[in-house]
Parts: C-alpha cells; structure tokens; sequence
C-alpha cells in the first residue's frame, strides 16, 4: 500500500508512523465486547459523576479503547488513515461512512476549496478587536458570523410557527414519574427536518445537512488562520485553489507556501485530531443538535467547550512547562518538587487512557524529527523526552499515567512557527470533522438529552415573609 507521503521529503514521516503503529499493534488488544455491540434500550449501566460510565446514543463515527490504547475512525485505524489517507479523505470518510472513489474526493475538495472564501466574515470580524480577545472567543464570533451570513435561520421568515412545537419529554414520563403511565418508558426517535422557507437564495444552507458541514469544515481553517494573523497585526490572507486543505490553512496563517513536510505533518496533526469519542466538546455539541437547533449552534458549543481548561490549551501549557523547566538535567529535581506539592504535569494522564495515547505514538515521533531540523526546539525536546521517562518510570507504574495527545502536539506546532495562542483553535479546526459527522449521526434518529439529577436539598421549608427575616433566619439558611 502506497504511503500518502509518497513525496520524497515525507516518506520518512509514513515511516515514523508505520514504525509507531507497528509497536502500538504488539502492545495493544481485541476491542471491548460490551461496548461494540449494538445497544438494547433501556441499558444498566454503572454511572459516575459527570455521566462517567454512561451510554447515551450508539455511534459509528469512531471508537476509543482507552484500556490498550486503540483510536478507530468508522473502522479504520488512525495509524493507518494517518500513513496512507489525508484530511479531507478522513473528513469525507467521518461524515459520509466510507472513503470516496477518486472522483468523490475530488467533488469534496472542490467544494471544500469553494467554501473556504469568506470575504464577508472576515471583514465582519476585522471590526472586532481581535488582537485583545482570546483566539477561541474569536473563532466562536466568527463561527456565529458564519451561520448568520451562510443561512437562512435567522431570517424573519424561518421562524418557527408557535403551533409546531414539539413536545419531546412527554414519552419520558413512565421513566422519570413512576409508577404513572405505562408499565416501561416509551422511546420516539424522530428525524425531523426543516424544510426551507419561500424567497431564501439557493446559496444559504439549512444549518443541518452535508453542505452546512462542508461550509464548518472549510470555514473554521478560514477563521482561525484569519484569527492568527489579526493578532498579530497583519491582514488576512484568501486562501489559494491549488493548495489541500492542510497547506492551504499553513499558507493563510504564516503568508507563505508551507513545505512539503510542513503539510505533511499539519495533515497527520489534523487526522489525528478530528475525532475521539464522546468528549466533553462533542458531547455539547449533540446535546444542542438534539433540541433541533442547528449544526452551526452545535459547532458553536463544541467551541465553547474545547475553550475549557480542563478540555482545550493543555499542549500550550506543556510549552510552558517545559521551558520553566529549562533543561533534560533539571528534570528530576523539578520532578520531585511537583510530586511533594502535588503538581499537575501537563501533557499527561488521560480521562479515557490508561496507557500510552496512540496519537502521541504518532506525534513523539514527528517531534521528533522537526527538532531536530529546529535548533531552537532541540531543547525542549530533549527536556519532554527527559521529563516522559521519569514520568512513565513513576506514575506509569503506579497510576497508569502516560503522554497524552497534547504532551508532543504542542512541540509540534512549535517547531512549525506557529504561535501558542493558536494551538486550541487548531484543535477546532480538526474536531470539526469529528462534531459535525456525530450530530448527523444522532439527528437520524433524535432523541432530546435529559438527564436527571438527584435532588439532595430539603423538601419542608415554610415560606418566611421578608418582614419577618432577619439575621437569625439568614444565618439558619445558609447553614442549611
């Protein structure tokens, strides 16, 4: 099978991923039983704080074995979509269920080239001040520019009318208020689209199809490059026809064609990134697509997710570390203080995996191979591999704490010049792929998120009028 780094100067990055899949595969297992299969509703589960543990949907899109370290995209090993495939044949592949023929991805490429132009948008968000605003709330305006200049939905004429509400809690009722209604709950999976209303211009889409995904996939690479180069005073740059989608949003950020090593790499980082799961990001995006909002509102709360702490900005944080740090020699002397005052050290550790990431087998080694092109990254480099061994010779033995993604994602970026404050908002333009593909997977057969939570306040309070409260009631509430 023929590498997608057929190129000279890129073939010995297909190698450095094959090597790394080939060493993956011999520590890595057979998939879970109970979690590949299809699911009968209602389904036991052993659920923890933050719906740990859940199942909410099932899902074809892709498939995470946090237990032996396996990332799967609609059946395909990453390690295999990152040495033979490209961005947007994964793109495709993620929202359409199987990798395009040879003219499939050329119509995909083509359209995603056509709606990489956002002229409108951008001068739109060129009045913000962009220079002073974090690049995710940036990339967030931006999106909701988007949708108002590439839709219909917020046109007068698209509101809904009052009396075709929908009342999507009523078949929940036996389930939430037994023993009322019937003996089980009753579930209504519906696929409901809204069909466009008389005198919309045939090039506004309807915010919850294939296009508007197209437009999302292709846009969040505008804006962000755009976002990059406002922050640094410069002026946005129009994306070029006859560059991929990776090379195209290097070029738009730096002004200059990137090398084909530098798309190379940007192309794997994208791959790898587009999607993991039921993250907290993806997770707030379907949640949004479930109430029939739409995708660009969906994508717009995955934004706002992945600008979290606990979600986004950790591979920024792993720079810091590592140049705080300074050098491979004072690693275990900064090593030992973290532990005594209990640390976070960035860049390891991982909700899901409990051993080495796969996309950090991938991105280690691409570190790698950029430093040392890099004098200035050679460093730090050898200070986060100096730091890995300590780490994994402790807590990978005692915890099961290893790399994550973001421990090498952001010495990569870093070697390619691209600046820090952008790394969360490449994320974005990655997940994007991944976001859109599971809202259209989930809006085949809709079912409104409603959780519960367990009421643990009291239930027998008197009402006190407000004449009558005085200190000695307040200090009794709030003790209560």
């Amino acid at each position: 099978m023929r590498a997608a780094g057929a190129h000279p100067k890129t073939r010995e990055i297909s190698e450095l991923i094959l090597r790394a899949a080939e060493k993956a595969r011999r520590e890595s297992g057979e998939p879970e039983p109970e979690l590949t299969r299809p699911v009968r509703w209602p389904v036991s589960c052993t659920v923890g704080p933050g719906l740990e543990g859940a199942i909410a949907c099932e899902s074809k899109v892709g498939y995470v074995n946090g237990s032996r370290g396996r990332l799967v995209y609609r059946g395909y090993d990453v390690f295999d979509l990152c040495a033979y495939s490209t961005f947007e044949e994964v793109s495709y592949l993620l929202l359409h269920g199987s990798l395009p023929t040879a003219g499939q991805l050329a119509r995909f490429k083509s359209t995603l080239a056509q709606y990489r132009f956002l002229p409108h948008t951008m001068r739109h968000l060129m009045s913000f001040p962009v220079q002073e605003i974090n690049a995710m709330a940036a990339l967030r305006i931006g999106t909701s520019m988007m949708r108002q200049r590439l839709t219909w939905r917020d046109q007068e004429i698209a509101r809904p009318a009052p009396e075709t509400a929908i009342g999507t809690d009523e078949d929940s009722i036996p389930m939430e208020t037994a023993p009322t209604g019937e003996e089980h709950a009753i579930y209504e999976f519906k696929r409901r689209r809204r069909a466009k209303p008389k005198g919309v211009p045939p090039t506004q889409d309807a915010a919850s199809d294939i296009e508007s995904c197209c437009h999302l996939i292709a846009g969040l690479a505008t804006l962000t490059a755009g976002i990059a180069r406002l922050r640094q005073d410069r002026l946005p740059i129009e994306p070029e026809g006859a560059l991929g989608h990776a090379a195209n949003f290097l070029y738009m950020m730096t002004g200059r064609r990137p090398t084909p090593e530098e798309e190379r790499v940007m192309d794997v980082a994208l791959i790898l990134h587009a999607d993991h799961g039921m993250n907290a990001s993806t997770f707030a995006s379907m949640v949004v697509a479930s109430t029939l909002s739409d995708i660009y509102w969906a994508v717009g709360s995955g934004i706002a997710a992945l600008t979290g702490p606990l979600h986004g900005g950790a591979n920024e944080q792993v720079l810091r570390q590592l140049r705080k740090i300074g050098s491979p020699e004072a690693v275990p002397a900064w090593f030992k203080r973290a532990r005594a005052k209990k640390r976070r050290i960035m860049g390891f550790g991982h909700r899901v995996y409990k051993t080495y990431d796969p996309r950090a087998r991938v991105l280690g080694p691409l570190a790698k191979h950029l430093a040392g092109r890099r004098p200035g990254m050679k460093n730090l480099f050898r200070t986060a591999t100096a730091l890995e061994r300590k780490v994994v010779s402790t807590l990978g033995a005692e915890k099961r704490i290893f790399p994550n993604v973001d421990f090498y994602s952001g010495l990569v970026y870093g070697a390619m010049g691209l600046p820090p404050e952008i790394f969360t908002p490449i994320f974005a333009v990655s997940r994007v792929s991944g976001w859109t593909a599971r809202v259209l997977e989930y809006l085949q057969n809709n079912r409104i998120f409603r959780p519960r939570a367990m009421y643990v306040g009291k239930l027998d309070k008197s009402y006190v009028p407000i004449h009558r409260r005085g200190r000695n009631s307040a200090s009794r509430r709030l003790k209560s």
